[in-house]
């Protein structure tokens, strides 16, 4: 297995954007694919929208794992949002650039030409990007309010929002993070607690300048500035929970003009602290063993696996899209599992010895031990039961999911990060019951799991998307949403001429994510922490 070298955080800036709103500016945002194989990206990471701006700086990074052994093929495209979809298929394309990972992090500095396609540029537009390996796995959380800030707009108040910059080894400013929530009139604003990791906030360095500006945010991206101030981290370390730091915000033209002048507000750091933040391999190392299980959809919308045209044929050289989606998914996750027994099941058919349906039955017709040796076991047992099931119905996701659930309960109940869960249902995505299945995912979203649907054969998977939730949160019936993110569905159609690491790559993109994320919302480390080497 390709062993990711260091995590690498991308700064992107651009200029002289093409301008796609009429009456306005282009709101623009930048994506990043990586090149999976076969002609296929795959989205990693993108940046906040900003609005009515054609010389954009984003202020979140972009964030790729380096391998030194690969080359990683990437893509940057910014694109003007008009929209509140995740899609981007319908949104204006601004242009963008192919280049490689190794590209970027040889150069301090790397700015192109962006294209609308090869050879045609897009206007005069640039894209600029930098690299900055990630070192220190710390965070920094913040609380600010301000009070008596001064009144910048004619008719209302001022709606005022941060930015924080950090000074880099040639003196400029680098944006660091702007404020998400811009508060509208309100002269004594109490922003959301909010968090920078410390290698983007100050590069680890304590006592590196900080600059803070505070200024009035205007729609057409004309923003008034209000007042700024510099610092450091040692400086706002100093504010605890009963005693607030203060900064006076000064505005530079009215401190020159007038002598009378004392400052345009008051900022407060109501506290500020610094906590470690863990990654995928600091679990995977430290202990966190991942559960494989597989579901089986033998439903009779596959067609008989006697027929040529059924999706649960097996073809002469002993494959179809049900033995590859396994063998894909399992070869990786296999790897992270010690004892190498996956639970393995099927839904969806009339099982013998009685003929009833069951939507959660052992592949290996042995309900106390469904386990199977490795992901070969998980083969050899499908192949086996194949022929003496009867395709029926109806395509039920919820049993199969609380049973995995049953297991990940479980284990959270230890209080650690030892255990965590993945289920792979392969489908022909026709579901019935898809409110019971919606429950079952977010109750699944409090609890250490992912769900990986593979859709195969070519119908309709409208139903799978709207699990996935990447077009909003997911919602129970009952309007509960998901506490997060955990369901990842890929259409195996995409990948049928692709290598078969391709599916892996798309369909796993997302896990590692999934599970800090967890881990993070409860609070745990690792099993066994990371050494902290010394410098």
């Amino acid at each position: 297995m390709a062993q990711c070298v260091t995590r690498v955080e991308l700064s992107v800036s651009c200029e002289n954007l093409l301008d796609k709103d009429v009456g306005s500016k282009s709101d623009p945002l930048c994506v990043l694919l990586q090149d999976v194989g076969g002609g296929r990206w795959a989205e990693l990471d993108r940046t906040e929208r900003i609005k009515n701006c054609q010389k954009p700086e984003f202020s979140k990074k972009l964030v790729v794992d380096y391998y030194f052994e690969k080359v990683q093929k990437l893509k940057f495209g910014v694109y003007d949002i008009d929209n509140k979809s995740f899609d981007l298929n319908d949104d204006d394309y601004l242009g963008g650039i192919e280049c490689t990972l190794g590209q970027v992090v040889s150069s301090s500095v790397f700015t192109r030409p962006l294209e609308l396609k090869k050879g045609k540029p897009a206007g005069k537009g640039t894209i600029t990007i930098s690299a900055e390996e990630i070192k220190d796995a710390r965070t920094v959380y913040l609380e600010i309010e301000a009070r008596n800030l001064d009144k910048k707009d004619f008719l209302g108040k001022s709606d005022p929002f941060l930015e924080f910059y950090k000074q880099s080894d040639v003196g400029t400013w680098q944006l660091v993070y702007r404020s998400e929530v811009v508060i509208k009139n309100n002269l004594n604003p109490c922003w959301r607690k909010f968090s920078v990791p410390l290698q983007t906030f100050c590069g680890g360095d304590f006592n590196k300048p900080i600059k803070v500006q505070c200024a009035d945010h205007d729609s057409d991206g004309s923003h008034d500035l209000i007042g700024i101030f510099e610092t450091n981290l040692t400086q706002l370390q100093k504010a605890g929970d009963s005693s607030p730091v203060e900064f006076e915000c000064i505005h530079p033209e009215k401190k020159q003009k007038k002598k009378s002048y004392k400052n345009s507000g008051i900022i407060r750091i109501k506290s500020c602290k610094i906590e470690r933040d863990y990654s995928f391999l600091d679990y995977v190392m430290g202990g966190c063993q991942i559960n494989f299980t597989v579901g089986i959809d033998f439903t009779g919308s596959n067609g008989d696996p006697k027929s040529p045209d059924s999706l649960h044929y097996i073809s002469p050289d002993g494959i179809n899209e049900y033995l590859i989606a396994i063998w894909s998914v399992g070869s990786v996750v296999q790897d992270y599992d010690t004892d190498k027994l996956f639970p393995a099941f099927g839904f969806g058919a009339q099982v013998p010895p009685s003929w009833q349906v069951s939507h959660e039955f052992a592949l290996n017709f042995n309900p106390s031990n469904p386990y199977c040796q490795g992901i070969q076991g998980i083969v050899d047992a499908y192949r086996q039961i194949l022929p003496q099931l009867r395709l029926y119905g109806p395509t039920n996701f919820s049993p199969i999911i609380n049973h995995v659930a049953r297991f990940a309960s479980h284990s959270a109940q230890q209080g650690n990060a030892s255990q965590y869960f993945i289920l792979l249902i392969i489908t022909d995505g026709e579901i019935t019951d898809l409110d019971q299945t919606r429950q079952a995912i977010v109750n699944a979203s409090k609890l250490p799991m992912s769900i990986i649907i593979v859709g195969v054969g070519e119908a309709d998977f409208k139903a799978m998307e709207f699990l996935d939730g990447d077009n909003g949160v997911l919602k129970s019936l009952t309007g509960e949403p998901a506490a997060r993110d955990i369901v990842q569905f890929v259409p195996f159609r995409q990948f049928k001429n692709a290598p078969r690491e391709a599916l892996s790559q798309m369909v796993l993109a997302e896990v590692p994510k999934q599970l800090v994320s967890y881990y993070k919302l409860q609070g745990w480390p690792p099993v066994k922490l990371p050494e902290v080497k010394k410098m």
